[in-house]
């Protein structure tokens, strides 16, 4: 038995697929003592049905095999998919114990080098999420695709509104950095915002990202977990949540920055919450969700494995001396995937754990701001951060 099969309950599969729909690719556990082997797999589905921490959205546990359905169906791409679908963790007896076995299946799941793509349940598994990092040894990068910041009351339980507030708390602190990418600023407490700003967090208002959606791959490609709150689309789009807003970003913008994850070769874990198919219109939000998960793997079948290494021939190097400026910043530009990268001084005495965050993802939009020397806004919040 595996380390992690008790945890998991099969889930109901007819046999009805075309040789060639996932239904038919994927290794499912469909029934008891048929739990997959995770030799030789790169994904593995997650469905987790937990809804205790859901404000106002009762109803969310049912998500996993609704975008199942649909996921299914779906037929691979030019790749060749080796993904294993684990089942649903279903409510513990606490939700401290549904996160206990949603952290202990990440962990051992990322050591083996395979990318948990969890189907909740309420975002506050984000935080189960996060602790899966726990005993890895290194600090992350977490990037939250979602309308408001859920920072909460730290006084107040965890729920799917207040589980970043437990994370930046969380004592020992192995989060270097939070990105929020859409919020919509009438959703946001300004003082959250500011307290954002102090920590040197990025935040990226809905219409500065869809403005120029590819300006979002690099702020995905920092990440190493991603929690998708399907709020975070337009009702039209996704209607399956009592709390989705008028606006949001489209289903194919969703979808695009969902192929920008699969891309980025350091992300280990993907989270797509608060899907409630008592709201769903037609199956409209677990259709679009089976859709994201397929444009995930088609981006993780598309990895370059381009990170810089600083001396490599396969990269170019720009350095840009800033004008009245005692800052010089080096830019990397991968010759694979024509990705550009900016590389942060490192404080000699400062601890080699942060040491992995001083080449950063970027754009060449960062670079054309250093040569009108102008310092971009990313290069100098990690600085911040750094020094």
């Amino acid at each position: 038995m595996s380390d992690i099969e008790q945890f998991f309950s099969p889930v109901e599969k007819n046999d009805s697929f075309n040789e060639l729909q996932f239904g038919n690719l994927f290794f499912i556990h469909d029934r008891q003592n048929n739990f997959p082997s995770l030799e030789n797999i790169d994904i593995a589905i997650i469905g987790v049905t937990e809804e205790r921490n859901a404000e106002n959205n009762e109803g969310c546990k049912l998500a996993p095999d609704n975008v199942r359905n649909y996921l299914y169906k779906l037929y691979g791409g030019s790749f060749s998919a080796r993904v294993a679908d684990l089942g649903n963790i279903n409510q513990g007896h606490t939700t401290e114990d549904t996160y206990f076995a949603l952290r202990t299946t990440l962990d051992v799941l990322i050591r083996k080098n395979i990318v948990p793509v969890i189907i909740g349940g309420s975002q506050d598994l984000t935080y189960a999420q996060f602790l899966g990092y726990k005993d890895l040894e290194q600090t992350i990068n977490i990037a939250a695709i979602d309308s408001t910041f859920d920072m909460g009351n730290p006084d107040e339980d965890i729920s799917n509104t207040s589980y970043l507030g437990k994370i930046i708390l969380h004592q020992p602190n192995y989060l270097f950095n939070y990105s929020n990418i859409g919020y919509q600023t009438y959703l946001v407490n300004q003082s959250n915002l500011q307290m954002m700003n102090r920590l040197y967090f990025d935040a990226y208002r809905l219409g500065q990202v869809r403005d120029k959606i590819e300006e979002a791959e690099p702020i995905i490609r920092q990440a190493d977990m991603i929690s998708f709150d399907i709020t975070a689309i337009k009702h039209s789009d996704a209607p399956a949540n009592p709390n989705a807003s008028p606006n949001g970003f489209y289903a194919e913008e969703a979808c695009q920055m969902m192929r920008y994850a699969g891309m980025n070769d350091k992300l280990s874990s993907l989270g797509i919450y608060e899907i409630n198919p008592k709201y769903d219109v037609s199956g409209k939000t677990a259709h679009l969700a089976a859709q994201m998960i397929w444009c995930f793997m088609d981006g993780f079948y598309s990895r370059k494995n381009d990170f810089p290494n600083r001396t490599s021939a396969d990269y170019v190097r720009f350095h840009v001396v800033l004008e009245d400026s005692k800052h010089e910043i080096n830019f990397y530009k991968s010759k694979k995937s024509d990705r550009w990268w900016m590389e942060i001084p490192y404080p000699p005495l400062k601890n080699v754990k942060f040491e992995r965050h001083t080449l950063i993802p970027c754009s060449y939009k960062d670079y054309e701001q250093a040569i009108n020397n102008e310092i971009p806004d990313r290069w100098w919040q990690t600085y911040q951060k750094l020094s």
